[in-house]
């Protein structure tokens, strides 16, 4: 039971210290209870919490935050609360821009974009008790799976060609709804290449891209967006997570020919309730404002590449299949036989929990553990938090080895 935390350190209600390798839920992007966070917070909650979808100085603030972060083209924005939520919004407004005759979505296989039946539709995860939705899906570039049992690059990215051929070349398709980086499937960076051919069709067709950036969005990679990484230029933009350092706050970013104020405003697609909250927005606005002062981007691609390095070991475990990631977003891989890829979504869970008794939190997922850390970790926490994973996933095999359990 977590009591309180500071930077990337989380003490429980017993005092003992844990290093915070999940950010929260990915949301502590400036680390746990950041001073000027605080403050801004603070003092918001004060003066004036919620009027609606009013302008209000704290709107203002965040919008201005955002504009000098975000890609000149993406230049209207809409605030909503949860990623789920935003993803509705662009739903909604892909739709509403669509010209007669396109109303499917695509999506990625794997990809995931939220757990309410809108932002599930897409895309559809064994989660509750509804039925499949019909979904319209292309491949992303899960090379370490890949389905075609091909190699990169001699496999010519033909899940890319695949899903232009599938999902995007089709009259049908209003938008490609996609995580240019698969979080929830257990960090899926795709090689170069992949979005090159996507990005490229979906313009060429007049499909929409929607990038979900609700994990990646807010410098997470070590770019603002993940999409830059790629040449991506996409229409609407998805970001929450890593915005209030913790708060709830959502925005939909997109250009202006997609977020008409006529189409737009008469599709019901920018009221939310908790949406223009002041004191979320002074959340975003001051994370946003910390974020670009102290260079924390070029932060992140350093710490990313001490990351890298002290994962490098982890890779040669037999447990371990495949080590992958970006900047500050990492994802490592256990399996039962590397020769198999058998997935080991049992041992994950051993090894996320070891881990807790060792002082690291990371995130599980299936069978791969996910890690991202706040942006103001220090390198010497960073690595040793990482030996100490390292002892917890041999601690997990040597324990199942020993008790005649598969290795």
């Amino acid at each position: 039971m977590f009591a309180y935390g500071h930077g990337a350190t989380l003490v429980d209600v017993d005092g003992r210290e844990y290093v915070d390798l999940a950010a929260g839920t990915m949301t502590q992007s400036l680390g746990h209870s950041h001073p000027e966070v605080v403050r801004a917070v603070t003092a918001q909650a004060a003066r004036l919490v919620n009027v609606h979808d009013n302008p209000t100085p704290a709107r203002l603030a965040a919008a201005r935050a955002l504009a000098r972060l975000l890609p000149e083209h993406l230049g209207a924005l809409g605030f909503f609360t949860t990623g789920a939520e935003v993803v509705e919004a662009a739903l909604r407004a892909a739709h509403a821009a669509a010209p007669p005759g396109r109303t499917r979505i695509a999506a990625l296989r794997r990809g995931f974009h939220g757990k309410t039946r809108g932002a599930r539709a897409p895309v559809q995860w064994d989660v509750g008790t509804e039925p499949p939705a019909p979904s319209l899906l292309g491949y992303p570039a899960y090379c370490y799976r890949c389905p075609f049992d091909a190699t990169y690059p001699s496999c010519d990215l033909l899940c890319a060609r695949l899903t232009v051929r599938q999902a995007v070349a089709r009259p049908d398709v209003a938008a490609l709804l996609a995580e240019p980086v698969q979080g929830a499937a257990g960090v899926i960076v795709p090689p170069p290449g992949y979005w090159e051919i996507v990005g490229r069709a979906c313009a060429e067709h007049g499909v929409l891209l929607v990038a979900d950036e609700v994990l990646t969005g807010g410098g997470r990679t070590g770019r603002f967006l993940a999409a830059e990484h790629y040449g991506l230029t996409p229409d609407l933009v998805t970001l929450a997570k890593g915005l209030g350092s913790g708060h709830p706050v959502a925005v939909l970013a997109g250009s202006h020919r997609v977020l008409d104020e006529r189409t737009w405003r008469a599709a019901g697609g920018l009221g939310s309730t908790y949406g223009g909250n002041a004191v979320g927005l002074a959340a975003a606005a001051s994370t946003l404002t910390v974020l670009r002062r102290d260079d924390l981007l070029v932060r992140v691609r350093e710490l990313g590449a001490v990351l890298a390095d002290a994962l490098g070991e982890l890779a040669e475990h037999p447990a371990v299949g495949e080590v992958r990631g970006l900047g500050l977003l990492w994802g490592v891989e256990l399996v039962a036989d590397q020769a198999t890829k058998t997935p080991d979504p049992e041992a994950a869970d051993r090894v996320y929990r070891r881990a807790l008794d060792l002082g690291v939190r990371v995130m599980p997922g299936g069978q791969t553990l996910r890690l991202a850390p706040p942006f103001v970790i220090k390198p010497d926490e960073l690595t040793d938090a990482i030996r100490r994973l390292g002892r917890a996933i041999d601690d997990v095999h040597r324990d199942r080895a020993t008790h005649g359990e598969r290795a």
